[in-house]
């Protein structure tokens, strides 16, 4: 097994790695090849469709899978929370200094610094709070033959879907600028039923989790 993605150090990036295996056995960390096969057609769950941005048409169904729901988007950048150097007012136009869920201190998450993905507001399309997903549910996020783990952070518009904190991007080499960064497509979104996670404030919990809950998906569909 290689592993590709590097910290700043040198060091392995735990977070977020490309790995090669040769070996079939469905055991360590599992791969975006892994996690992408088994999302390779839809049964769409919701009422209708999403966009991904406010100027583009409806094309993105919600998909259901045994014990998960998925969308294959893009990445818009979501800055809201806590204000820092890298989200406020001044790098984002539409900043907001707070997030649909908190941590376990009832303040705002912080995007700089929490991967976690934003979700549609409830609406006749589609409500996850049907699906047994709330704030903290574990998402596994997968772009360019990486994986990274992140959690249920804010709500979003009713009719757009793909969207994820600053600190997301970062983790899968996305342009994290909530100005101009973000991608048009290639990111898969799979949402793990019944996994929140407390505090939700805990990425090394939210990915010691979400392994287990991708290596049941795998195993389970």
């Amino acid at each position: 097994m290689k592993t590709t993605a590097t910290t700043a150090n040198g060091g392995p990036n735990l977070d977020s790695l490309t790995v090669t295996d040769s070996g079939g056995g469905g055991g360590g960390a599992p791969t975006a090849a892994e996690l992408l096969a088994k999302v390779t057609t839809c049964s769409q769950i919701s009422n209708g469709t999403y966009k991904t941005d406010e100027e583009l048409g409806r094309t993105i169904p919600v998909c259901g899978k045994n014990g998960a729901v998925f969308w294959k988007a893009d990445m818009d950048i979501d800055c809201d929370g806590v204000r820092t150097s890298q989200c406020n007012e001044n790098t984002d136009c539409c900043f907001l200094p707070d997030t649909a869920f908190h941590t376990s201190s009832d303040q705002p998450l912080n995007a700089a610094q929490l991967p976690y993905v934003v979700v549609p507001s409830p609406s006749s399309t589609w409500n996850y709070e049907n699906f047994q997903i709330a704030g903290g549910g574990v998402v596994a996020v997968i772009y360019n033959n990486q994986v990274t783990y992140a959690v249920v952070g804010d709500t979003g518009p009713t009719d757009i879907i793909g969207e994820a904190s600053y600190a997301s991007a970062v983790q899968l080499g996305i342009n994290p600028d909530p100005s101009n960064g973000g991608t048009d497509s290639g990111v898969t979104y799979i949402v793990f039923k019944n996994s929140t996670i407390n505090p939700i404030e805990s990425h090394d919990l939210a990915v010691s989790r979400g392994q287990e809950l991708a290596r049941t998906f795998i195993n389970n569909n």
